[in-house]
């Protein structure tokens, strides 16, 4: 019974205390872009995910690079993306400096998730299974990027 009680007190204590400390934390994230959709501010600063395989630019093939949505910082070339068959538009590479890494132990799971090293947003994250030389796979939320094509 005690360890029931424990359990339940420590379930209790994260609701009330750090739930509403993260909640908080997101909403004081840097909002650049003020005409982003409540799901891409669900996504770039509660770290949300969008549903596999509806990103517009899952597809996309034109040469360019792929920007933050939020800040317009550059992050990936459209070189280093290819198709992982996951419902995400995935890369080999980011572009240097682009992100900024933390571990993240939700799901029952220890996975690397990155975000924009300009404004703090959250893309996804990094697995070490690419099928390139890098052996990466940054597995990125559609709606957290804009793609600008090469001129």
């Amino acid at each position: 019974m005690r360890r029931y009680f424990l359990k339940f007190s420590s379930i209790l204590l994260f609701s009330l205390v750090v739930a509403p400390y993260k909640y908080l934390n997101a909403q004081t994230n840097k909002i650049i872009n003020k005409s982003l959709t409540d799901e891409q501010k669900e996504i770039l600063f509660n770290e949300g995910t969008e549903k596999p395989f509806t990103s517009a630019l899952l597809h996309e093939t034109r040469k360019g690079f792929y920007h933050c949505a939020n800040c317009g910082n550059k992050l990936f070339s459209s070189e280093s993306k290819f198709d992982s068959g996951t419902g995400w538009p995935s890369f080999s590479e980011a572009l240097p400096g682009a992100f900024k890494t933390k571990v993240d132990f939700s799901f029952g799971m220890m996975r690397t998730e990155y975000h924009c090293a300009k404004c703090g947003a959250h893309h996804g994250h990094v697995f070490n299974d690419g099928p390139t030389k890098t052996k990466k796979r940054f597995c990125n939320n559609g709606l957290c990027l804009i793609f600008k094509p090469s001129t």
